[in-house]
């Protein structure tokens, strides 16, 4: 199996971080969560989405970007509205990172700008985005596809 890692920029919503760790226990896929986030760590809401799951995920939290990106030991290759080249067209590597950023905002430009590959997820015309589980889920299974 590869190492890839999935990791949530200050992720805002509960239910998509227990979902994301559902994802990552099931897929053997390591989670880093940079915070802050925006909800207590053990909320109810996490939980209930993450289910016995949360306790076999593989989850690091970080306290802030600058210290995930120091210890980082990959690609970091980010899902954001505004890249320009689809994820179809990512050449996805063993080490790679898939990073997804805030539910209301995406990541900052000084984020965006460091990033080693940005990719978007094509979608029909006037449609501004999925959530953020369901493109983090899109750009695991592609990268596990490309790597197996």
């Amino acid at each position: 199996m590869s190492l890839l890692r999935l990791a949530l920029y200050q992720p805002e919503i509960a239910q998509n971080v227990g979902t994301l760790l559902r994802l990552g226990a099931c897929l053997g896929v390591p989670i880093d969560i940079i915070e802050p986030t925006g909800f207590p760590w053990n909320s109810c809401k996490m939980r209930r989405a993450g289910m016995d799951y949360i306790e076999i995920a593989n989850a690091t939290r970080h306290q802030s970007f600058d210290t995930f990106f120091k210890q980082k030991a990959g690609r970091i290759v980010l899902f954001d509205v505004k890249a320009q080249k689809s994820h179809y067209d990512c050449d996805f590597l063993p080490h790679d990172i898939i990073m997804v950023g805030r539910e209301s905002c995406g990541v900052p430009d000084c984020v965006f700008d460091i990033c080693e590959e940005k990719v978007r997820i094509h979608m029909v015309p006037n449609v501004r985005s999925l959530n953020v589980a369901i493109s983090a889920a899109i750009g695991i299974s592609e990268a596990i596809r490309q790597l197996r």
